[in-house]
């Protein structure tokens, strides 16, 4: 099938290259033309397992294309994937602009029937509004081709994107047409051999499922943290508890492990948006704001150990930081929590030595040249001449370091662990002052 997908950011590009690697021919449209041009010389702007691979391969074979012309791209396919970022609004609400600009263009250009798929994470009543808008156009147009305008959320995890999208565990179709539903099914079908994939619902119940799905995963993770946080105060280890309760099916082990917050592009900013959509409905949503206010808190637990630990006294201290990116296997630092951290040391006076595998360049950008952030090219060159190790990120690298070598770059051997990757009896064996998330400290 011929597809076309606006917007070449995280979901746009992932969507696209697996489309194209199962056989359809796929046109990626997006307004930046040094990415485009990027892109077509095989640089991808970001990091994601797999992804490189597969974008290369499928350029090549002729099945992926990339351009900045809007024309080429409605025109191209049948079916329009709306791939475009949904940025928090100043009052936190999903800002719609770059959805609605592309369903104008998408309209300015039609010719023809079109199924125009919001693939990006929007608020109920969007689809609403694009089919309005692309209504408006072609009666400003003074023409009258017919379209459907559906829901087809993604489901994708950061660092594991590429396989989430080559076997989904659920594809998600909002719409009332048959016409578009029986669209969506052929372009599917590669995805949906081995067992029924597809659930066909009403566009806004499609909509609020991709908001429900990540108000849910970042509830469970909230919890775990509140848990966490209890049960240092009762002389509990979180981990025992993580274990007791991940062992019921009914919870099982994803999403409850304890540590510093969540952060990404997702949960924050769909958090955040539902609230919004429930305000405006004078809903008030009491159990989200719950879940919004503890990661709040939870991004300045760490901190708050490390001044008590320091009495206070954090100027001109050296901090030695283990991971940047949000969670491991990607470069996303959005809402990360080592960028709360990082922050309250230096307005502290503190100084900060980081190293992660993939968010190096991403931190350089965001920083620039900081005087008082110093990024170092190995994990063993972030503890030279440190006060203390901070672990921000679980990063496989970190897991299994050489606990001898880290003691003896250190000033004083003492880790502050936001990931709970070490026992805290082993680490008081090895002579460390072992400083974790819900756990009794050594």
């Amino acid at each position: 099938m011929k597809v076309t997908v606006f917007g070449i950011g995280y979901v746009g590009l992932v969507q696209g290259a697996v489309l194209a690697e199962v056989g359809h021919d796929v046109c990626c449209v997006d307004v930046d033309p040094t990415k485009i041009e990027k892109l077509k010389n095989g640089v991808i702007p970001i990091y994601e397992p797999g992804l490189e691979t597969l974008v290369k391969e499928n350029f090549e074979s002729g099945r992926l294309r990339f351009t900045t012309s809007a024309e080429e791209g409605v025109s191209h396919g049948e079916i329009q994937f709306i791939a475009v970022g949904t940025p928090p609004d100043e009052d936190g609400s999903a800002d719609l602009k770059y959805v609605l600009a592309v369903a104008e263009t998408i309209a300015t250009h039609m010719d023809a029937y079109k199924v125009v798929v919001d693939k990006s994470t929007v608020p109920v009543g969007t689809a609403d509004k694009v089919s309005q808008k692309i209504t408006q156009v072609l009666k400003e147009r003074n023409v009258a081709y017919p379209f459907d305008v559906i829901s087809n959320p993604e489901f994708l995890k950061e660092g594991s994107a590429v396989s989430d999208c080559m076997r989904p565990d659920r594809i998600i179709i909002g719409t009332d047409s048959d016409r578009a539903e029986e669209a969506m099914r052929e372009l599917y079908a590669p995805f949906n051999r081995n067992h029924e994939k597809i659930l066909v619902m009403d566009v806004r119940s499609a909509e609020l499922t991709k908001y429900a799905a990540n108000c849910m995963l970042a509830t469970k993770i909230s919890f775990m943290n509140e848990m966490a946080n209890l049960a240092e105060k009762l002389g509990a280890d979180i981990e025992h508890v993580r274990q007791g309760i991940g062992s019921d099916p009914r919870i099982g082990y994803h999403f409850i492990y304890p540590g510093i917050g969540y952060g990404g592009s997702c949960f924050p900013k769909d958090v955040q948006a539902l609230i919004k959509t429930a305000d405006s409905i004078k809903f008030d949503a009491t159990l989200l704001k719950a879940v919004e206010a503890r990661n709040y808190a939870q991004k300045n637990v760490l901190f708050e150990k490390v001044q008590h630990y320091f009495s206070g006294d954090l100027k001109g201290k050296i901090f030695a930081v283990w991971g940047l990116s949000f969670k491991p296997n990607t470069d996303d630092m959005r809402e990360a929590p080592s960028r709360v951290l990082m922050e309250s040391l230096w307005e502290a006076g503190a100084i900060v030595q980081a190293y992660d595998p993939e968010a190096m360049e991403e931190t350089q950008r965001i920083y620039g040249s900081k005087e008082s952030l110093n990024l170092v090219g190995t994990k063993e060159a972030a503890l030279r001449n440190a006060d203390a190790l901070l672990i921000l990120t679980e990063w496989q690298a970190f897991k299994a370091p050489d606990f001898e070598f880290i003691k003896s770059q250190l000033k004083t051997p003492v880790i502050f662990d936001g990931r709970n990757l070490y026992e805290p009896y082993r680490m008081s064996s090895k002579g460390f002052t072992y400083v974790s998330i819900g756990r009794a400290d050594s």
